[in-house]
C-alpha cells in the first residue's frame, strides 16, 4: 500500500511538471512599486494600469466547515472542539500545526505564478496574531503571537520572489463581524465585534501592528480591512446579515478608525473596504475618507451580465475610485469564464475563492481518506465514535494531502480562468494518439467553452437570481464543466459521462497516427432502448441515428461497434452527439 502511494505521488509530480511547462504564461505581473488608487484605476509606480488576477487562500488560516465536508457546526473552533473530544488536545494541535505547515507553501505560489495569476488574498484569522480579549492577561492590552506574523512573512517572501501582490484580508475579526458565523469563526456565546468596544479596539490595534510591520513592502498590494461584514445594525432581528441596512454608521466609524490607525504609520498602501451584507451594501458608507482606497464587492451564484455589477460601476463613477471583486467562485467553469470576461471588460480585478479544499471546483482538490470520512460522518450524523487512533491517522493523512503535490490539480479550472475568457479555441484535454486499440475516455473531451469543446444544457448555478439550484456537473467530480460525470464505484479512478440529454455533445481532438478505416467500439450503458447518437469528424457526419443498445442497467457497460469509419492521418476533430439521451458513456476504442 505504501509503495502504491509513493508511485501515485511520483505520477502526480510528473503530471504537474508537464502541466506547468505547457501552461500559458501571459498575464504575468511585471509591475513594480507600491500600488495606488488613481481615479478609477489601480496603478503601479509607473502609472500603469494593474488588473489583479488572484486567489484567496481560504481554508489555510481559517477553516470553514464546507471546505472539509463538515456541514454541521462549521465554525473552526467548534470543529476543533470535536476533534479534541475524539483524539485529545495534543493530537489535535499536531493536526493544526501540520495543516498550517502544509496547506500553503512556496510551491503553491510558484505554481499560481506559472499558471498566470499575479496576486494572492490572505484570509487572516486574528487568533494567529493576538489573543482573544477574554484571554488577555491584562484587560485592554494586546498580546502579540508570532505564528501569524511568521506565516505572513513567509508568504510575502514567496510572493516577492514571484513578483506577485499580496493582499492582507482580515477574515476573522476579534468577536466576529456578523451573523454568518462560519466565515469569521465567530463564537456566538461571546460578544461580537459590533457589541464589544474591546473587540473593536483590538481590531484597530491589529491593523496598526500589521501596517507598522509591512509599511515598506512594495509587494503588499493592499489592506482589506474587514471581510464581509454582515449584521443588521438598525434591525438585527429582521435584517440578520445587514443586506437591508440603510445607515451602517458603526461599520463606517470602525473603518474610519482603522484607517486613522494605519495612516499613523503607513501612508503608502491601498486600503480596501467592503460594504455590509457580505461586502455589497454600501448604504451610508460614502463619502470616502481617504485618497488611496478601493471598493471591494463579492459575487456569487448570479448572472454574469452588466446588470450584475451595475451598482459597483455606479459607485465607482460617483466616488471616482477603483473597484475590485475581492471574492467569488464556488461555481462551474462556464460561470468562471463568463464572470472573468465581464470583469475584465470593465477593468475590474478579481480574487477567486478558494485555491484548494476537499472539493472539486477549484484548482487543487484535497484528497480525503477512509478514516477522515468516518470522522466527517460522525460529526455530521452522530452515531458511534470512531477510534482515537483512526481519527488521528485520518486527520494527519488529510494534512499531508493538503500539500500541492498530493492534491488533484484541476487544469480545466485554471484554463477556464486564464485562457478561455480571451479565446474560443479548444485544446485537447489529454494527448489522444490514435492507433490500433487506442482508447479515449468519454470524460477526456477537449478543454474549452461550452458550445465549443462540448455542449451541455446545464452549465452553472444562478440560484441567487433564479431561486433554483442547478448542479452543472451533477457528479461534482473530475471536471468542473457542465458535463455530468460519475465515478465507477468498483474500479479505481474510472469515470464516465452520465445524465446525457438530447442535443448535448462532446468533442475530442485527436492525432491519427495511421490513416485508414477504423471500427469505433463505444462503451455505453443504458437501461432502455431510447438512446441514439451521431458521430461527426471535422464537422462531417460519418454515422447518424445510431441506436445505443440496452444493457443490464445504467452502470452495466458493454461495447457496440461502428465499423468502417474513415480517419485521415494527423489532427482530427471527433464529436459524439446525442440525438436522444438516457444512456451513459464510458469510452471509445479505435480498432483498425
Amino acid at each position: 500500500m505504501y509503495s502504491k502511494y509513493i508511485m501515485l505521488q511520483f505520477q502526480k509530480r510528473i503530471q504537474l511538471v508537464c502541466f506547468l511547462g505547457l501552461t500559458l504564461l501571459s498575464f504575468q505581473s511585471v509591475a513594480q512599486g507600491f500600488l495606488k488608487a488613481e481615479g478609477k484605476k489601480i496603478v503601479n509606480a509607473k502609472g500603469e494600469n494593474i488588473l489583479l488576477r488572484g486567489f484567496g487562500l481560504g481554508g489555510w488560516m481559517l477553516q470553514e466547515g464546507y471546505m472539509l465536508k463538515i456541514n454541521k457546526d462549521g465554525q473552526q473552533h467548534k470543529i476543533r472542539e470535536k476533534l479534541e473530544d475524539l483524539m485529545g488536545t495534543k493530537q489535535t494541535q499536531e493536526f493544526y500545526d501540520a495543516w498550517l505547515n502544509n496547506h500553503t507553501r512556496k510551491i503553491d505560489i510558484d505554481s499560481l505564478k506559472a499558471w498566470g495569476f499575479n496576486s494572492i488574498r490572505l484570509p487572516m484569522h486574528y487568533n494567529l496574531y493576538t489573543l482573544p480579549v477574554e484571554k488577555e492577561p491584562v484587560a485592554g492590552k494586546n498580546t502579540w503571537l508570532d505564528r501569524g506574523f511568521a506565516l505572513t512573512d513567509s508568504l510575502l517572501a514567496w510572493c516577492k520572489a514571484n513578483k506577485m501582490y499580496l493582499i492582507l484580508d482580515l477574515h476573522a475579526t476579534p468577536g466576529g463581524q456578523g451573523n454568518d458565523t462560519n466565515i469569521a469563526d465567530r463564537d456566538d456565546s461571546k460578544p461580537m465585534l459590533w457589541e464589544s468596544e474591546a473587540n473593536q479596539q483590538k481590531t484597530i490595534a491589529l491593523w496598526a501592528k500589521l501596517a507598522e510591520r509591512y509599511k515598506n513592502e512594495e509587494w503588499i498590494g493592499a489592506y482589506d480591512i474587514i471581510n464581509e461584514p454582515n449584521y443588521g445594525f438598525t434591525n438585527p432581528a429582521d435584517d440578520k446579515n445587514g443586506t437591508k441596512e440603510k445607515v451602517n454608521a458603526l461599520l463606517r466609524k470602525l473603518m474610519v478608525d482603522i484607517t486613522k490607525a494605519i495612516r499613523n504609520v503607513d501612508e503608502k498602501h491601498i486600503l480596501i473596504i467592503e460594504g455590509n451584507g457580505w461586502g455589497n451594501n454600501y448604504n451610508g458608507i460614502f463619502p470616502l475618507w481617504d485618497k488611496n482606497m478601493v471598493l471591494s464587492f463579492h459575487k456569487y451564484w448570479n448572472y454574469n451580465d452588466q446588470a450584475s455589477i451595475s451598482n459597483m460601476i455606479k459607485a465607482r463613477d460617483e466616488q471616482n475610485v477603483p473597484v475590485w471583486l475581492g471574492e467569488t467562485g464556488e461555481n462551474s467553469n462556464t460561470w468562471f469564464t463568463d464572470a472573468i470576461s465581464l470583469l475584465e471588460r470593465n477593468n475590474i480585478g478579481w480574487a477567486w475563492w478558494p485555491l484548494k479544499k476537499v472539493g472539486f471546483n477549484n484548482p487543487m482538490e484535497i484528497r480525503s481518506n477512509p478514516n477522515y470520512n468516518s470522522v466527517v460522518n460522525y460529526i455530521n450524523n452522530g452515531g458511534d465514535k470512531p477510534k482515537e487512533s483512526n481519527v488521528y491517522s485520518g486527520l494527519m493523512e488529510l494534512a499531508i494531502y493538503t500539500k500541492l503535490e498530493n492534491t488533484i490539480i484541476h487544469k480545466d479550472v485554471i484554463d477556464a480562468m486564464i485562457r478561455q475568457p480571451h479565446s474560443n479555441e479548444t485544446k485537447p484535454f489529454k494527448a489522444h494518439n490514435i492507433k490500433n486499440g487506442a482508447i479515449i475516455y468519454a470524460v477526456d473531451y477537449d478543454l474549452g467553452k461550452n458550445n465549443y469543446a462540448y455542449f451541455d444544457l446545464d452549465t452553472a448555478d444562478y440560484h441567487t437570481v433564479t431561486n433554483k439550484r442547478t448542479a452543472g456537473n451533477r457528479g461534482r467530480i473530475y471536471r468542473n464543466d457542465g458535463v455530468d460525470i460519475s465515478k465507477d464505484s468498483v474500479l479505481y479512478e474510472k469515470y464516465f459521462v452520465n445524465s446525457i440529454e438530447k442535443g448535448e455533445w462532446l468533442q475530442y481532438t485527436v492525432n491519427v497516427l495511421s490513416k485508414g478505416n477504423y471500427t469505433l467500439k463505444l462503451n455505453t450503458a443504458s437501461a432502455n432502448n431510447d438512446g441514439k447518437l451521431t458521430i461527426s469528424i471535422n464537422g462531417k457526419t460519418v454515422a447518424s441515428g445510431i441506436q445505443v443498445p440496452k444493457t443490464d442497467g445504467a452502470k452495466k457497460f458493454a461495447t457496440f461497434d461502428l465499423p468502417n469509419i474513415p480517419l485521415a492521418a494527423g489532427k482530427q476533430v471527433i464529436r459524439v452527439i446525442s440525438d436522444t439521451g438516457g444512456y451513459n458513456f464510458s469510452y471509445i476504442q479505435f480498432v483498425k
